[in-house]
């Protein structure tokens, strides 16, 4: 019973977040549309790169990881 209280509660909580960002994303863009469009158009194109930027640097750190553990380093 505690457990379902608590799912419930943050059920609420993330329905009540989404519904404010969704709304306040409606008024900027009836505010401010093409500035809105710009922003967003702006974010939908740093996010991939920011991933692809992101899994490039783990790799590397991967790479640096596994020559020290095989006693490669860049010593």
């Amino acid at each position: 019973m505690k457990n379902s209280v608590y799912f419930t509660a943050n059920a609420a909580v993330l329905l009540m977040l989404l519904l404010a960002s969704a709304m306040t994303m409606l008024w900027l863009f009836w505010r401010f549309p093409l500035e809105t469009a710009a922003a967003t158009a702006a974010i939908l194109i740093a996010l991939p790169l920011s991933a692809r930027l992101a899994s490039s640097s783990d790799s590397d750190a991967d790479a640096e990881q596994g020559r020290r553990e095989n006693g490669l380093g860049t010593h």
